[in-house]
């Protein structure tokens, strides 16, 4: 599955990426919040659920090599993240539905 595709199954709006980073292959996800935690345990490849709004997600985004962010339960980046996101190409996904919620359909949409 590619991001683009993860988008339309999950119902995410789609805040930053271009048409190369959507068709980035989403190999799994994680979940978490705590940024160091996140840095030595997210996968190459995997979508990142996270309620961290702030550019500090741009920097560990880049670092994991997600495929994408999608930010859960209604969270709205902050500006310097959505320019970050934009400037960097970076998938920001947003989603109202909850951490545990999205886990759930990206465990079910990558089966």
């Amino acid at each position: 599955m590619i991001v683009k595709d993860l988008i339309n199954a999950l119902g995410c709006d789609m805040l930053s990426g271009t048409e190369d980073t959507l068709s980035r292959e989403v190999t799994g996800g994680y979940c978490g919040d705590l940024l160091s935690w996140v840095m030595g345990r997210a996968g190459e490849g995997e979508a990142w659920v996270t309620i961290m709004p702030n550019v500090n997600v741009a920097a560990v985004a880049s670092l994991t090599d997600v495929s994408c962010v999608i930010l859960a339960e209604g969270v709205k980046p902050d500006a310097v993240l959505l320019e970050r996101a934009i400037r960097e190409e970076l998938p920001l996904l947003a989603s109202k539905l909850s951490a545990f919620e999205l886990c759930v359909k990206i465990g079910d949409s990558l089966k």
